[in-house]
């Protein structure tokens, strides 16, 4: 099962929030509240990483497809059929997106990472980059009950740790981009949050559908929430690009997010704030560092809806490794040129930017933007 978007979504509830006033309000509950994970451990004497300044504030969010809430407690049979999912052990990182803020007042860029792109891995060789979390992570546990720890909490909190730690410094290896912040949100927060902002509108070129995502839409306009929603982010099959078609289902989803909660009368409601406030405080995990009304100030160009969607330069879509799955092939070079590039320090790489597939086109009575 796929998910896409869903760390995004929280974030942008932060920003909504703040734009509202609400947020300062309650300023210590909030930031108390929200879960913590430090991620970003940096050897300042490693000579491959990424320097410190590259002109832009750089959050790594991160989609897990886990089957936990966020204090990682399993969830429960009925709530996974409510996620229209299934049990399922390990975790894998189905969402990854660099958001940039440039120091300079700039546009910021959101850059999407297909999970499928077929990178240098931690543990040696080549892998898919949205396995790095979860094998790291379940290594990490065997160790540690081979050391003789019986806590499962302790070991799942660990492994984690090992995890996020694994795949920041992957994704600053990959990009040649230090890692500011990170942020995470699993399948039940993402749920959680599409349902306090009361749906999210999208619209559809055709019909569709997919038996495994639990996809079964009309062409047109609809407003999705809850496992609708995670259906249409998800969804993977019968889409043109695969993997890169479904990152132009999130682009779509998150560019109509953001145009509803800022609309005037969308978060007036007192009740809606407490509900999208306890929403967020359930759904995302940060690093320490991030200070979520602090981030909200900076990216007022997100609140207005100037936000840049990317994907990184691909070379070929539905390739095949030597053991036979399907991955995203791309040229190291260009993705840190393309990467780099959005603030300034190089010019961007041609091959960026939307998924393949049939152009996106603007609904003007609704809008939204019409997608496969």
């Amino acid at each position: 099962m796929r998910t896409t978007g869903k760390v995004f979504l929280a974030l942008l509830s932060v920003v909504a929030l703040a734009a509202t006033g609400y947020a300062y309000t309650t300023l210590d509950d909030f930031q108390d509240n929200v879960g913590t994970a430090d991620a970003l451990i940096v050897d300042p004497d490693d000579p491959a990483a990424p320097p410190a300044d590259d002109g832009a504030t750089d959050i790594l969010l991160v989609g897990a497809d886990s089957r936990t809430d966020m204090q990682g407690n399993p969830l429960p049979l009925r709530v996974l059929k409510e996620l229209r999912t299934e049990e399922k052990a390990g975790v894998n990182t189905d969402t990854l997106i660099i958001l940039r803020i440039p120091k300079n007042g700039g546009k910021p860029a959101a850059v999407s990472i297909p999970r499928d792109t077929w990178i240098d891995v931690p543990q040696g060789g080549q892998a898919k980059i949205n396995s790095v979390y979860g094998v790291t992570k379940s290594n990490t546990a065997d160790e540690l009950r081979r050391q003789g720890k019986r806590d499962n909490a302790e070991v799942e909190r660990e492994s984690d740790q090992a995890g996020r730690t694994a795949l920041v410094k992957t994704v600053q290896d990959f990009t040649q981009i230090r890692i500011d912040h990170y942020a995470e949100v699993g399948l039940l927060g993402f749920y959680l949050l599409t349902e306090a902002l009361g749906g999210i509108k999208v619209c559809l070129n055709n019909a569709t559908e997919d038996k495994d995502s639990g996809a079964n839409f009309p062409k047109g306009v609809q407003t999705v929430s809850g496992g609708e929603a995670l259906s249409f982010v998800r969804q993977r099959k019968n889409l043109p690009g695969g993997d890169l078609g479904r990152i132009q289902r999130q682009q779509a989803f998150l560019s109509s997010a953001l145009h509803q909660v800022l609309s005037a009368g969308t978060l007036t409601s007192p009740d809606k704030l407490n509900q999208l406030m306890d929403a967020v405080k359930k759904s995302i995990v940060v690093d320490p560092g991030l200070d979520l009304l602090e981030f909200a100030g900076q990216a007022k160009d997100i609140a207005s809806g100037e936000i840049n969607f990317q994907t990184i330069p691909v070379v070929a879509v539905g390739a095949r490794s030597d053991d036979g799955q399907s991955i995203i092939v791309v040229d190291l070079n260009a993705v840190r040129q393309f990467v780099a590039g959005l603030v300034g320090r190089g010019e961007p790489a041609a091959g960026g930017g939307s998924a393949p597939g049939a152009a996106p086109r603007q609904n003007e009575s609704d809008g939204v933007t019409c997608v496969d």
